[in-house]
């Protein structure tokens, strides 16, 4: 069977975001001054084929710790469909 394994890779929250913060000073530019954070990340789709979905989570997961997220810098987070 074929799932759909979405993959959202965001940076430690202990780390600087500096393209967030890029960001934020250009919403605050346009006059949007209450949002006060923007954490820019990445969405990464995958069509797994697989016997389960949680088999489909496994390798889903096995891509984004080998290639897709950086441990050191970002976390990520699978959601199957």
């Amino acid at each position: 069977m074929i799932y759909t394994a979405q993959v959202k890779v965001m940076p430690h929250k202990e780390l600087l975001d500096p393209q967030g913060k890029a960001v934020l000073g250009g919403l605050r530019n346009l006059g949007l001054n209450n949002i006060s954070d923007v954490r820019i990340g990445k969405n990464i789709t995958l069509q797994v084929e697989a016997e389960s979905a949680d088999a489909a989570k496994t390798v889903a997961e096995e891509a984004a710790k080998k290639l897709l997220a950086n441990p050191v810098m970002e976390m990520f987070e699978v959601v199957i469909h």
